[in-house]
């Protein structure tokens, strides 16, 4: 046993199992890799930022984990396409995914933005990361995919399970997300094969601390009942019981860990 798995404070096992997590250099994904990689998995790090990819590998391997780093745009099909055949070729198998990659913001967009004056082109550049990314990756992955018991887990949000004003592109691209999850896991589940998505609240990212100044941070906390941002080990909990046979009997599912953000009776904050 290494010592990353001696230090892994739960009780679950990934020893054996090879997962791909996409968007791996930063924040959720790489707590998601991180934390699986503790449990004894190995896993294809993968990021448009392969520096940072990189990085959380070599973090991993460092503590005793095997990890591998891919560099990927998920919105170039032939870029996902070899992906997956580069994660097969690394580990042999892979036994689940976490689809974590999207962005917040495109051109001259980003969350404050009223629907009236956002540009057409920023609308496309979000929905062909955030959507055709996230179809191409699930396309390509259930086509190698074919194991009982392998499971996909994808990064929607709470703007894909409620509406949020200023943030259009955004909310559509993660209601999408949340309704590819549905649709993939239908089919999937002959072979079981499972497919759910996580969707995060306001999480203390670089992502979400580069898009928002002072202020919009603040409306954040004020929005989330618990009176806090979430922090990405508390979203990576969640996501890697998903990825694991601990959660075998759940697919479809679209699980919001935000605080009480959705449950209603707050004020959205934007911004």
């Amino acid at each position: 046993m290494t010592e990353m798995q001696r230090n892994s404070s739960t009780s679950d096992d990934h020893t054996g199992r090879c997962y791909l997590i996409t968007g791996a250099g930063s924040g959720i994904g790489r707590a998601v890799a991180l934390r699986v990689a503790a449990a004894g998995a190995g896993v294809a790090l993968a990021d448009k930022d392969f520096r940072g990819a990189s990085a959380v590998a070599s973090d991993i391997v460092a503590a005793g984990g095997t990890a591998v780093a891919l560099k990927v745009d998920i919105s170039d099909e032939a870029q996902v396409q070899q992906m997956i055949l580069d994660a097969v070729a690394e580990f042999g198998a892979l036994h689940g995914a976490f689809n974590n990659a999207g962005i917040a913001a495109a051109g001259d967009y980003a969350f404050g933005t009223p629907l009236t004056d956002i540009e057409a082109t920023d609308f496309r550049a979000m929905i062909e990361v955030n959507t055709t990314g996230l179809f191409l990756c699930l396309k390509h992955e259930l086509r190698v995919m074919r194991q009982a018991g392998t499971s996909i887990v994808n990064t929607a949000s709470a703007a894909g399970l409620i509406g949020m004003p200023q943030g259009a592109p955004y909310v559509a691209s993660k209601h999408a997300a949340v309704g590819l999850t549905k649709a993939a896991a239908l089919e999937a589940a002959p072979r079981d094969v499972r497919v759910n998505s996580i969707c995060p609240g306001y999480t203390e990212t670089p992502m979400l601390l580069a898009n928002a100044t002072t202020t919009g941070r603040q409306r954040r906390v004020d929005s989330t009942p618990l009176g806090r941002l979430g922090q990405p080990e508390e979203i990576a909990e969640i996501a890697a019981w998903l990825l694991s046979p601990a959660s075998s009997f759940m697919t479809g599912s679209n699980i919001a860990i935000d605080g009480g953000l959705t449950a209603g009776g707050s004020t959205i904050g934007a911004g």
